[in-house]
């Protein structure tokens, strides 16, 4: 007979832990914007005018459709597959083991860099001559913010995103009130051949909903909650970057729209609000801090999952802490963008993170496309439009981003078939 002591044994200590759901649409939402308008919306309009000159609004629109289909197929997924790992999680249940370790390795490594360049130009806005040492610093606090609980990661972003939007409905009012000079005629070195590269540049203003997916496991209700938030979030971050790319076309001179090394504070300088300029320098700072919050967290996430299947040390796959955080996955991103601020020059790799995201975003079409149940929004044929358009724009990158990336895919690959034929040998 059964003793009346006997109980139910403890939880397997090798079992992960959960995270808490604890974030609503407003929330999700709130970190989905907060990581498109980042460090990004205050210089890549420079960039992507060089290329596309007065089809600059078109290569914004080009983007942004396929920022949809991309944002569609993660919806899909996130709501069926409600946990932390985003398209890592989706393509090993989809595709199979390889093609979800190659989008999470593409992620892990590329946004790690993106957040090393954040952070530095957090740095450079808010004191150009302490710049790394600032970059360090938020890099510390922030990781430090994450480490409290993704409630305290919510509330922060959503401060930092309502400094950001006041700063681009300032720069609008600038923009609007002029005054506007009469063309040079010189719209840059770009037109129609440059409209897909300055787009490939773009779609990465739209690509913070992922960090929503990336948080599955911590959102309330995700069925709902889910795709709701990545929806909202993309068509605002589409409204503000296509209305500010029309304004600062017609505000400032094409050749110093394609040339500036800060557009919007380019703007409010040649404006009647010129006083204003401060406010924008701040508000960009705000700008980098609230995307390197948000991404941090969701590079975390992503490496906490490659974890638990081993595609990662076993280790980061730790959640605990009276907040229950994946604590040694945020502390080793953390360490990773340190070394990489100390060590490199970030702002000429940052680029390489192009092709591991469209690489990405790719495997995360390939795996809505073989999903059964659809809703009517979503047809096969936008995964189709979506994978194909991350691979046309994936081509058109500079070729050292294409090269360098690539690299970094090749070594993950080689690294994950070595130690599995190590564990089958020694199986």
């Amino acid at each position: 007979m059964a003793s009346r002591h006997q109980s139910t044994p403890p939880p397997d200590r090798h079992t992960p832990r959960p995270l808490q759901r604890r974030l609503g649409v407003v929330d999700s939402t709130a970190i989905g914007l907060g990581s498109m308008l980042g460090a990004g919306v205050f210089v890549v309009f420079a960039p992507a005018a060089a290329l596309a000159g007065p089809l600059l609004a078109v290569a914004v629109a080009l983007a942004g459709v396929i920022a949809y289909c991309n944002a569609v197929a993660s919806a899909q997924l996130a709501a069926q597959y409600p946990s932390s790992g985003g398209t890592y999680v989706y393509g090993r249940k989809r595709l199979g083991e390889w093609p979800g370790f190659i989008a999470g390795w593409g992620f892990v490594t590329g946004k790690t860099a993106s957040c090393a360049a954040m952070a530095l130009t957090f740095g450079h806005y808010a004191a150009p001559e302490f710049a790394t040492p600032l970059a360090v610093a938020a890099v510390v606090v922030l990781t430090g913010v994450n480490l409290l609980g993704i409630t305290r990661t919510a509330l922060l972003t959503r401060i930092l995103l309502g400094v950001v939007l006041a700063t681009l409905a300032f720069v609008a009012a600038a923009s609007v009130l002029g005054p506007h000079p009469p063309s040079d005629g010189a719209a840059g070195s770009g037109g129609g051949w440059g409209v897909l590269p300055a787009a490939g540049l773009m779609f990465f203003a739209f690509a913070g909903y992922a960090r929503i997916a990336t948080l599955g496991e911590e959102v309330k209700d995700p069925t709902r909650t889910i795709p709701r938030a990545i929806l909202a979030a993309l068509a605002g971050a589409f409204v503000i970057y296509l209305g500010l790319a029309l304004l600062l076309q017609w505000h400032l001179p094409p050749q110093q729209l394609a040339t500036s090394t800060a557009p919007l504070l380019d703007a409010v300088a040649s404006s009647r609000l010129s006083a204003g300029a401060p406010f924008v320098q701040a508000g960009a700072a705000a700008a980098c801090l609230g995307a390197l919050l948000a991404l941090i967290t969701g590079v975390g996430r992503t490496a906490m999952a490659m974890a638990r299947e081993r595609d990662l040390p076993s280790p980061l796959a730790r959640v605990g802490g009276p907040h229950t955080v994946p604590f040694l996955a945020e502390l080793t991103v953390a360490a990773a963008v340190i070394v990489l601020l100390l060590t490199t020059n970030v702002l000429t790799v940052v680029g390489f993170s192009s092709f591991g995201v469209l690489v990405y975003y790719s495997v995360t079409n390939a795996a809505a496309f073989t999903l059964p149940a659809r809703p009517w929004h979503a047809p096969r044929w936008l995964n189709a439009l979506g994978f194909l358009g991350c691979l046309l724009l994936a081509v058109t990158l500079p070729p050292a981003s294409v090269l360098g990336m690539a690299a970094v895919l090749a070594l993950g690959v080689a690294g994950r078939f070595v130690v599995l034929r190590f564990r089958k040998a020694a199986a």
